[in-house]
């Protein structure tokens, strides 16, 4: 089946790559806003880890990598492919563990995603909770 899937995805012009194993109990996890905050922007988000190190995009260290937030987005569908980078979708290839967002009032959704030197998720995935904050003027 693993050929099949090379095969299909170099004829469909896609790289394939190994995905990275993530350890057993590496967690992700927002520290900062909490779920269900009402702030004002921008919003400072602090990043979490457990289980893993933080090493630069391009830099190949076992159980490394760096987040990713995803801003009022869901998780791509496949997660074996690198993570685009979208305004939905934040890259921290440099190795931070926060950022401040400029947001408009309402109701937004953040949750972060580690991902490995390329920029792909880690097998299993090693993705935080799903939070909303809302933003008040």
């Amino acid at each position: 089946m693993r050929v099949l899937t090379i095969v299909l995805a170099l004829a469909c012009g896609a790289a394939v790559a190994d995905q990275a194993a993530a350890p057993a109990g590496a967690v992700v996890y927002i520290i900062q806003p909490a779920a269900g905050a009402r702030v004002k922007s921008p919003v400072t988000v602090v990043f979490g880890l457990s289980g893993m190190g933080i090493a630069p995009a391009g830099v190949k260290f076992d159980n490394t990598g760096h987040h990713h937030l995803l801003v009022d987005t869901e998780l791509p569908a496949d997660l074996t492919l690198p993570l685009p980078v979208s305004d939905g979708i934040r890259h921290f290839g440099k190795g931070q563990t926060e950022t401040r967002l400029d947001l408009p009032p309402g109701k937004h959704t953040l949750q972060l995603v580690f991902a490995d030197f390329t920029h792909t998720p880690f097998t299993p995935n090693v993705a935080s909770k799903k939070i909303t904050i809302t933003v008040t003027k």
